[in-house]
């Protein structure tokens, strides 16, 4: 993507109106510069990627962010003495503005894009690029919006992020695929080898008519986890048009591009015949797990679990590090099993139920796909992870 006006600073003069003038408290300024500044790129290629777009206007200071594929946007009420526009360096200001101690800030557009920053006795002037150079970021579109519950979406991000592909060339694996419908919303992740489902009843939601299907990128749904994670609004607003997604949490808005492609038919791997089953305490699996793979393959990560009359046995063996096993005392009184897992999967998984409560363990075979569900939900939640065997 070529930038327009890149490499033409020198030659342009000093736009009209190239003032800006504002007085902002230092906590208002640093709660949004914390909120907008994990989007900047750190080892871009475009210089003005690297800057904050600082923007003044009646009483607000609006503050922009963008990496081409996502961009956050928020404000903060602001003494506008001119009203005006600059770009700073993210980084620099942010890790200089925590160093101020409390109080107002005035910050200063001068000559050749310099910008002053003044606070107590503390003066600086940080080198700027042309605003001019700044890409255009999405606007909201305020057509066709669906407010979705800030909790329930938070609760399905955490759900599913983690089951999410690093894989690059698997682009349509680097989502989680949000199902919206008229009473329900779900949302399911995969990376081939394991798949996070997560459903929440109960809800009313606008402007859907029969389903919506999305597909949101890992970073986005990363920024809205530390969006929703710092506000306390009730709602998110969601709106899509033909190349990008808008979420916009109270005053402040993210966008991503969108991502191309299917994602996979996630229904047909769901297992139907799960129909061994046993139940434990989330908190005394999670223990057993973790000790046993200090001692499983170190590429693997396989561990072994052998469920025979009223117990489950875990175990993993690995030439350099030696031997473990756990067993763990339940009701079981179905064909003995032996299935081996990728021990790091089913830990994300119980991390993301939490040690309250139990969970039951579904299989049909060693060839199978195991399935992992709270035997409790609660709260309208449905949640589901399906994880493929290991040879062991």
């Amino acid at each position: 993507m070529s930038m327009p006006g890149v490499g033409t600073e020198q030659e342009r003069p000093l736009a009209q109106g190239a003032t800006m003038e504002i007085s902002v408290s230092r906590q208002d300024l640093l709660r949004e510069l914390t909120a907008t500044q994990s989007v900047v790129e750190r080892k871009t290629t475009i210089p003005i990627l690297s800057n904050f777009l600082l923007e003044a206007d009646e009483d607000r200071l609006t503050i922009i962010a963008t990496d081409l594929d996502q961009s956050i946007k928020t404000s903060c009420a602001a003494k506008v003495k001119k009203p005006g526009s600059c770009t700073i360096p993210a980084r620099k200001l942010y890790d200089y503005i925590k160093l101020l101690p409390e109080g107002d800030i005035s910050i200063k557009l001068m000559e050749n894009h310099w910008v002053q920053i003044r606070s107590g006795r503390s003066n600086t002037k940080m080198v700027g690029m042309a605003r001019a150079n700044f890409p255009q970021v999405p606007e909201f579109p305020e057509t066709s919006i669906t407010r979705i519950p800030a909790a329930s979406l938070k609760g399905m991000i955490s759900k599913t992020i983690f089951a999410i592909s690093n894989e690059e060339s698997r682009y349509t694996l680097n989502g989680a695929l949000l199902i919206l419908k008229v009473e329900s919303m779900a949302m399911v992740a995969t990376d081939g080898h394991r798949l996070s489902h997560v459903e929440k009843t109960g809800e009313t939601l606008t402007n859907v008519s029969g389903e919506k299907k999305t597909l949101i990128p890992r970073k986005a749904l990363a920024e809205l986890q530390s969006l929703l994670g710092s506000g306390d609004d009730a709602f998110v607003e969601f709106a899509d048009d033909e190349h990008t997604l808008f979420f916009r949490i109270g005053r402040r808005v993210l966008t991503t591009r969108k991502l191309s492609g299917q994602f996979p038919n996630y229904e047909a791997v769901m297992p139907r015949d799960n129909t061994k089953f046993v139940v434990v305490r989330s908190q005394d699996l999670m223990g057993s797990i973790q000790r046993v793979a200090q001692f499983a393959d170190e590429r693997s990560g396989a561990i072994k679990m052998r469920l025979e009359q009223n117990e489950l046995k875990i175990s993993s063996s690995s030439t350099d590090a030696g031997e473990s096993e756990d067993t763990i005392e339940t009701p079981y009184n179905f064909d003995p099993i032996v299935v081996g897992f990728n021990s790091a999967y089913m830990i994300d998984f119980l991390k993301a139920v939490g040690s309250e409560g139990e969970v039951r363990l579904e299989f049909k075979d060693a060839q199978s796909a195991g399935q992992m569900r709270p035997e409790d939900p609660g709260e309208d939640y449905k949640y589901r992870y399906i994880i493929m065997p290991m040879r062991i």
